[in-house]
């Protein structure tokens, strides 16, 4: 059973960069895991931010894909999601999932501020 934990949220200028991270709290690895990241803003249904198979594959929606990056350090256990020219509408919390077969994890999620 993973415990899945996110981390790097946080207040940034439009403009501005943060890098989310997400990792078992337990350091399991997620090599074989699906990993997807979602943010939901209040009042919002959660949407789909980006993905990352376990063979290597990525998928982004159609407003991260020039902005986001979700890249894997398998060493590190770690999936990542980068945020480049964040703008105000990026403000959500951000969750990351990891599914393996019939077994799907989430985390508690890391608030992301984008304001002046």
């Amino acid at each position: 059973q993973l415990h899945l934990v996110e981390s790097g949220g946080g207040l940034v200028q439009p403009g501005g960069s943060l890098r989310l991270s997400c990792a078992d709290s337990k350091a399991t690895s997620l090599s074989f895991y699906t990993v997807k990241w979602y943010r939901q803003s209040p009042g919002e249904q959660r949407e789909l931010v980006a993905g990352s198979g376990s063979g290597g594959s990525t998928d982004y929606a159609h407003f991260a894909r020039d902005r986001f990056t979700i890249s894997r350090d398998p060493a590190k256990k770690t999936v990542y999601l980068q945020m480049d020219n964040l703008k105000p509408g990026d403000t959500a919390t951000y969750y990351c999932k990891a599914v393996l077969g019939d077994f799907t994890y989430w985390g508690q999620g890391t608030q992301v501020t984008v304001s002046p």
